[in-house]
Order: structure tokens, then sequence, then C-alpha cells
């Protein structure tokens, strides 16, 4: 199986439509955000008319305020990817989200349940003392501070959560952890300045089709703006406007700056994948994706 992946504002969904159209695929999101329903323009989903050409799962699955883990996508993946097969087509995973690329294609563990008291009590260590956290997370598991963005949060409490409850640290239970299939991963790239032009452009475009609308109204159903899924990149800027913190152009400029140094992250994190095939765009990508995909089909026959 392909996982095709990228930074943001590389083309992926672009191109993932048209590779799925002619290898008879069906699409399998690979990306946390696009999970949500109602947070659609600022998630970069693709439209209803690309969903109609090509099917696509795991997108609009929960509501923004609903828990759901890694361990949750890895689940629902290999639902999707089963049921995919089961009716002669190929699953095609796409996305940018580095951690659900890594529960299938390197494993994940599956002990040490969610701990909801422990959990209150490292967010009341936290409030008490703002960066306490990360401080015992670099102490318990220096590994995993490397691989976690020092602001998530959300991250830091899962793997004190792993150590309190089994005294593992969580990149050592990562790196046990078994894939679930064969794959192929293909990074997408684009030239710097080419990709930063297109993120810039994008962010506008988003703007245009009523991002602060689809923010405004995200609020007004009552979700908190405190929620994991409105702490990400458009939203969060965008709630910072309308309470009045940022002007509008201001605020427009720190999505496009925001975007671009998480493209960069992506991009850190995708070097990791030493077997991985690295595609220029605009180097008859879909050419060799076809291809890539016939040479899969005939060494598996």
């Amino acid at each position: 199986m392909i996982v095709l992946t990228g930074p943001t504002g590389v083309g992926k969904t672009e191109i993932a439509i048209e590779l799925a159209s002619r290898i008879n695929a069906e699409i399998v999101s690979v990306d946390s955000r696009q999970i949500y329903r109602f947070m659609d323009i600022g998630t970069a989903k693709p439209t209803q008319e690309q969903r109609r050409i090509v099917a696509h799962h795991l997108i609009d699955i929960v509501y923004p305020d609903e828990y759901y883990s890694v361990y949750n996508f890895r689940t629902d993946a290999l639902k999707a990817i089963e049921d995919i097969k089961s009716r002669g087509k190929i699953p095609l995973l796409v996305g940018g989200t580095g951690l659900y690329i890594d529960a299938l294609t390197r494993g994940i563990f599956e002990g040490a349940p969610r701990n909801e008291q422990l959990r209150r009590e490292l967010l009341e260590k936290e409030a008490r003392e703002p960066g306490r956290l990360r401080k015992m997370l670099e102490e318990i598991d220096p590994e995993a501070a490397t691989k976690i963005h020092v602001n998530d949060l959300k991250r830091t409490i899962r793997a004190l959560e792993v150590w309190f409850q089994t005294g593992l640290r969580i990149s050592q239970l990562q790196r046990e952890a078994k894939p679930v299939g064969d794959f192929t991963i293909v990074v997408l790239a684009r030239n710097r300045k080419e990709l930063y032009d297109r993120i810039n452009m994008r962010v506008e475009k988003m703007i245009e089709d009523g991002l602060v609308e689809e923010v405004k109204s995200l609020l007004k159903m009552g979700y908190s703006k405190d929620l994991n899924a409105l702490k990400t990149i458009g939203y969060q800027e965008i709630i910072e406007y309308l309470e009045g913190k940022e002007s509008f152009e201001r605020t427009v400029e720190k999505i496009k700056r925001s975007t671009r140094q998480f493209a960069r992250r992506q991009f850190i994190w995708f070097r990791r994948y030493r077997d991985a095939t690295w595609l220029n765009v605009n180097d008859d990508v879909l050419e060799k994706l076809t291809e890539m995909v016939s040479k899969d089909a005939q060494k598996n026959l």
C-alpha cells in the first residue's frame, strides 16, 4: 500500500485524486484535522465534488469536542483498508500527519489505557507551574521530548500517563510496536519558494472562502476556543482576531507564517523515513506513482 504524504500545500489532494482515478483506488485520509465535522475551510478538506470523483474515508468522522486518539485512527484506518480491499479496490493513504503515518507503518503499542484522574492531576500541576510537565518529560523520556513539540501539552500528558501507569517510556514502547502491513511511503516535494508561495495563496483563498465565518459558526454552536481542535493553525489566529487581539491584516500574515513553519517541521519529520521515495510534483509525478502501483500489484500476484 502506498502512503502519499508531503508538507501542507504541496498538492497532495489533487495528485491523489488523479492517481486514485487512474488505479481504481479509494482514499483513506491520514490527516488529524480533517477528521472534524464543521471544520472544512481551515483544514483544506477535499471538496464535495472531489469526494464524488473518488471515495474518501476518515473525513468528518468526529465532532470538534470528541476525543480521538492515534489508536482510534489506526483502528479506523485498518477497517477502511479492509473494506476497500474487499470491494476489489486499492487503498491509497493520503495525508501529512506524521503520527498517523507512524501508527500504520511502524505500529503502535496498545497498553496504558487513558486515565482521567491522572490526566486531571497532571493538568492541575501544569496550571500551578506552567512548563512543569515539559521538564518532567525531558527528565523521564528525553527521546520522546525530542519528538513532541514543546507546546504539545496533549501528547506530553499522554507520554507521562504511560510512564506513571507502566513504568516504561513511551519512546521504548513505540520502538517495540509492530507495523500493520507492507507500506511504501512517498513524500511529495516542491521547491521551497514555490511551496511557500502556494501556502500564502492558499491562506488567502481560505479567507476568501469564508474561514472567519467558519470560525464564528463553530463558536456560535458552542464549541470552546480551548478545544484541541480549535487550537490549530488558522482557527487559533482567527479566534484571537475575533477577540480583538490582532488586526485582520496581522492575523492573515500570522496564519501564513505559522503554516510555513509547520511545513518546515513536516519536512523534518518526513526525513526520518529512510526508505521513503521522494518525488518532485513537477517531475512526471503521476506517471511515476502509477508505475509504482503497477509494480507493487505485480509483485503481490
